[in-house]
């Protein structure tokens, strides 16, 4: 909801006819302190309580949500405080994210984190449609600030969720974690160690390359108040359903990943795929006039993403080391996160140049050319299959 919020609220306060690099300039301030504190991030997440540093981020996340709800309850005239609170609320993310996938096994069993992983893509999903869905309809009944006091309050959730938390045994959380001295120290060794393994390993280099390939050429969500605004004209009602479009496709899919996940055999081959299907769904996006055409094809933007999710991140958390789980994610931040949102600047400026349509479409065909080339430059991906995997505990992820 409050992402959603927050391109709105740039599109509105952008000066005239700059509208695109304004909603750009978004993912450039999101994604500066994600690759400014990936590598510190990780090597916290492997060396301290996580679950504790996860009550500092969230609570921090909260100031931000509240600071936006009074900057614009205050009549906000200029953009800069929307892009500062926004790289504020990336940099506690880049800290939240590495010691909350590093948390989950000692939530789940072993045996059950593979389909852990779709169930938990389920509820993220969930999250996903009824928050932009939600936050249309209170930015067109009562405004965007609104929409961030709406995510003030569901912090309080998540802390009394981390509070109540248990183990796999039943027991306390802090029972079952690794002990303090089991834990590697906050040092500029530790973070070469994780970005070292990272790059030495193929399967897990080549997951994160076509992320970032594909997130970066395919960000078109950067764009969508462009399209529900001029192009489709269908208000911020249209614009909340539009946004919540991919997590509604992501979804039904998640839903169906459950059953699937094991049963897919050439996970390398279906990963590929995946993405090809998502840039294509891109392509069609940007050509689309009709809303309902439009909707169907975000829809598959995030069905397609959610399959490649999945496959992501079982590949990556199964060759991974657990004393590495927070390092490998630090550096998956970039990826996955830098992706986006340098995507989005990208995106941003295409369009102030050619135009919304052609930001879109030409960014979709760039996803279909890195992904041919990755799957070209990596064999070991293309016949990664699951007998192939090792036997080590995968991880939780949302990226």
């Amino acid at each position: 909801m409050q992402n959603t919020a927050l391109l709105w609220h740039v599109s509105l306060l952008a000066p005239p006819g700059r509208k695109a690099i304004a909603l750009g300039l978004v993912g450039l301030a999101r994604v500066v302190p994600v690759v400014i504190f990936s590598m510190l991030s990780g090597v916290v997440a492997d060396a301290m309580d996580r679950r504790r540093v996860l009550l500092i981020t969230q609570t921090l996340s909260a100031i931000v949500a509240v600071a936006l709800a009074t900057l614009s309850f205050q009549g906000l005239t200029v953009v800069w405080p929307i892009y500062l609170l926004a790289a504020t609320g990336a940099a506690f993310g880049a800290f939240d994210l590495p010691a909350r996938q590093a948390l989950v096994p000692t939530l789940v069993p072993r045996e059950h984190l593979p389909n852990a992983i779709s169930l938990n893509t389920i509820m993220f999903q969930i999250a996903a449609v009824l928050g932009p869905s939600l936050g249309g309809v209170l930015i067109a009944a009562s405004g965007v600030g609104w929409a961030y006091v709406a995510n003030a309050v569901s912090f309080l959730f998540v802390a009394a969720a981390l509070l109540m938390m248990k183990g796999v045994s039943g027991r306390p959380l802090k029972d079952d974690t690794a002990p303090a001295t089991s834990r590697d120290d906050v040092s500029l060794h530790a973070a070469m160690e994780g970005l070292r393994f990272v790059f030495r390993s193929p399967l897990i280099r080549s997951t994160m390359l076509l992320d970032f390939f594909a997130t970066f050429f395919s960000s078109a969500m950067a764009l969508l108040p462009i399209f529900a605004q001029d192009i489709l004209r269908v208000g911020p009602e249209g614009y909340g359903w539009l946004y919540a479009a991919p997590a509604a496709g992501a979804f039904v899919m998640s839903a169906a990943m459950v059953p699937l996940t094991e049963r897919i055999n050439r996970r390398g081959q279906t990963l590929l795929w995946a993405v090809a299907a998502f840039g294509l769904a891109t392509v069609l996006f940007g050509f689309s006039r009709s809303f309902w055409l439009t909707f169907a094809c975000l829809a598959m933007v995030g069905a397609s993403d959610t399959v490649s999710m999945v496959i992501r991140n079982i590949v990556r958390q199964l060759e991974t080391p657990d004393r590495l789980r927070g390092r490998m994610t630090g550096v998956n931040m970039v990826f996955f996160l830098g992706g986006p949102q340098l995507g989005e600047l990208e995106a941003g400026a295409v369009a102030n140049w050619l135009g919304a349509t052609v930001s879109v479409v030409s960014g979709g065909i760039g996803c279909l050319i890195a992904t041919a080339c990755l799957a070209a430059a990596t064999p070991a991906l293309r016949h990664y299959t699951r007998d192939r995997a090792p036997d080590r505990a995968p991880v939780m992820a949302d990226g």
